[in-house]
């Protein structure tokens, strides 16, 4: 899997080296010359569907297909009861019939579920919903780690936190050259990312979406994702390719 990756990228690589040139040097930090923080509030999140769902922001989550949701409406326990998001994003709740769930955060759809029981004339009824499964949410992490592999994302992550799933870091593997990408706008982009930087406290730890592809380099390797590194090294944020 890691080699088709790879390979994919490679086609890839001039565009992302033309798009590297073309920046503006407000937008970039070239190494050593700073040892302010970076931040990743710049960094723009993914592409949001209801069926794909996705973290806006530092935590709103954004409810995905196959989602396990617990929904409870307070001194109404005939109401209450799980429910799994179906693969177009909507759920169904007794007295509510059919709605959609996926793209929306859990307070807007707590809102949308207490304004349609307001409608069966329940007077101000008090809706709560919890994620118990994000199952809608996976991310890729390949490359010099020591299990590669596709893992869910339970919670808010970040890319330390990925890394780790994947049991962190194999020998060959070169730290400071961390890409992930992730399609935003429908555009595939990507960004280079140094995990000694972030462990320093040099650069903050970036949010990790469902969907994102995260690709460690080796050191003093000849492969594609080298390059790619290469040409994205000195860049602040995704660039698209």
């Amino acid at each position: 899997m890691t080699c088709s990756i790879l390979r994919t990228f490679a086609v890839l690589l001039l565009a992302i080296a033309i798009t590297a040139c073309g920046n503006s040097t407000s937008g970039s930090v070239r190494a050593g010359t700073t040892k302010a923080v970076i931040s990743t509030d710049s960094l723009p999140a993914p592409d949001t569907t209801a069926e794909s769902g996705a973290y806006t922001g530092v935590s709103d989550y954004r409810i995905g297909a196959l989602d396990m949701l617990q929904v409870t409406v307070f001194q109404l326990e005939d109401l209450d009861r799980d429910v799994r998001v179906n693969s177009s994003g909507m759920i169904s709740l007794p007295l509510v019939g059919s709605l959609q769930a996926g793209g929306k955060t859990v307070s807007e759809l707590e809102s949308l579920i207490a304004a349609k029981l307001t409608e069966t004339y329940l007077q101000n009824p008090q809706v709560s919903v919890f994620v118990k499964e994000f199952t809608s949410q996976r991310v890729t992490v390949e490359g010099a780690v020591r299990k590669p592999g596709i893992f869910p994302i339970t919670g808010r992550t970040t890319l330390l936190q990925a890394v780790a799933m994947s049991e962190g870091l194999d020998p060959l593997a070169d730290p400071s050259s961390v890409v992930v990408f992730r399609t935003i706008k429908g555009k595939r982009m990507a960004a280079l990312f140094d995990l000694r930087a972030i462990r320093a406290g040099d650069s903050e730890d970036p949010l990790i979406y469902g969907e994102d592809i995260i690709v460690v380099d080796q050191s003093g390797s000849k492969t594609a994702i080298k390059s790619i590194t290469d040409a994205l090294r000195g860049i602040v944020g995704f660039r698209s390719f």
